[in-house]
């Protein structure tokens, strides 16, 4: 049987940095506000010019470096975006082309909001454990200020742009453990952009809007819930694992779903405060900079977890 291992990670995050300062211009808010309720220092945002793809070729290059394999070398890209480049083609596609890669190769966008890194782990691990696919490349890339209302204090303080990706391999022994998701529509109106596409004219709003509390709440309850499940699955316990990364949310959510689990902060990947809500960005970003950083190591076992719009979340249970 195949099983999927990271054999390669890359971000990029781009080089205009904005603020709290920043935004004390812009909006009615302070450093002090927004470090206390979402543990935020900076974000980045991308260039006039930048797309999505852009940054998920930054990253994309990264990781298939880190990998020592060639763009031509992949089986399948798998892009996990909110914002993507156009309504269509997909981001995949368009990053398949700035590859270089003209072979044919399987390429294709997965839309699960924030959890989208992990959802799109799960598919390119199910294509490599059926045999499908050898190698892939899995990129969860954002340019999300692009859905904010600047004059929102609640919601444009939270996001920023960016991308990661991973490269993953058939490999005899499971790097990947499981991957775990769910879904529940009917929380649809407490994270949403509404607005659609018709005629050529934009119905409804184009803009991030949220209930925070409410999104808190139901946070901290499925993280931790889908964290037992997978931790469940692989027969694992809590002080077993080495590093839980999040998807970088709010510091508040990150603390509280590590207290729910009895996991020390000393064992959280934490970078929420350099880059903010990066969306499906957020968990291979945060997994890059940590093995560069040279905190995560080969040998570690990981839990991830992601709540995103829609609901979704997700967990998966891997070694690096």
């Amino acid at each position: 049987m195949n099983y999927s291992k990271i054999i390669g990670t890359g971000s990029y995050a781009p080089e205009q940095i904005v603020t709290n300062h920043d935004l004390e211009q812009r909006v009615n808010t302070n450093d002090a506000w927004i470090q206390s309720r979402t543990g935020i220092r900076q974000r980045h945002v991308r260039a006039e010019q930048q797309k999505t793809s852009d940054l998920a070729l930054i990253a994309a290059q990264q990781a298939l470096h880190s990998a020592g394999i060639e763009a031509n070398q992949l089986d399948l890209i798998l892009v996990a975006t909110t914002t993507p480049d156009m309504i269509f083609p997909g981001t995949a596609c368009i990053l398949q082309a700035k590859l270089g890669i003209d072979t044919g190769v399987m390429a294709f966008d997965l839309q699960a909001v924030c959890t989208g890194f992990v959802y799109a782990l799960s598919v390119a691990d199910q294509f490599i454990r059926q045999g499908t696919v050898r190698t892939a490349l899995v990129v969860g890339a954002e340019t999300f200020t692009n859905l904010l209302d600047w004059t929102d204090r609640n919601t444009c303080v939270l996001f920023g742009d960016g991308a990661g990706a991973v490269v993953l391999q058939a490999a005899p022994q499971p790097g990947l453990h499981s991957t775990h998701l769910h879904a529940n529509g009917r929380y649809v109106d407490l994270l949403s952009v509404p607005g659609f596409v018709c005629g050529g004219q934009v119905t409804g709003s184009p803009m991030v809007q949220m209930d925070g509390a409410a999104v808190f709440k139901f946070a901290v309850k499925v993280l931790d819930q889908v964290c037992r499940e997978a931790l469940t699955a692989n027969h694992c316990r809590v002080d077993e694992v080495d590093w839980f990364i999040p998807h970088q949310a709010n510091i508040r959510i990150i603390e509280a779903t590590a207290h729910k689990l009895g996991l020390s902060m000393d064992r959280v990947i934490v970078t929420v405060d350099r880059h903010g809500n990066t969306s499906a960005a957020s968990i291979p970003l945060a997994l890059d900079v940590a093995l560069r950083d040279g905190r995560v190591q080969p040998g570690h076992k990981v839990l991830l977890a992601a709540v995103g719009g829609g609901f979704t979340w997700g967990a998966a249970l891997l070694t690096v």
